[in-house]
């Protein structure tokens, strides 16, 4: 019944900019869990950003202070801001509430 709908992801050039969303349709009871995961290939997938039910926030390493997670609790939506892209943010990225999972969309970055 839950369904995740990303987007926004695409292709653009190094130093710009992609905002991906995540749009959650269907009933969730109680939010426990948002975050953005992504898969670069050949990689193991990795945890990029989680956003806390306070709104506290955790970012890896490779993308602190360039990706900013946010979230509408309003709009059941969950978004990922990225600036300063580099190639090798090149990957499947994958929003994640609770157990649900998006579908995937692509980022590529080119040099």
């Amino acid at each position: 019944q839950v369904q995740l709908v990303e987007s926004g992801g695409g292709l653009v050039q190094a130093g710009g900019s992609l905002r991906l969303s995540c749009a959650a349709s269907g009933f969730i009871f109680r939010i426990n869990f948002m975050g953005w995961y992504r898969q670069a290939p050949g990689k193991q997938r990795e945890l990029v950003a989680v956003i806390g039910s306070g709104g506290s926030t955790n970012y890896a390493d490779s993308v602190k202070g360039r990706f900013t997670i946010s979230r509408d609790n309003a709009k059941n939506t969950v978004y990922l801001q990225m600036n300063g892209l580099k190639p090798e943010d090149t990957a499947d990225y994958y929003c994640c509430i609770n157990a649900y999972w998006g579908q995937g969309t692509q980022v590529t970055v080119s040099s």
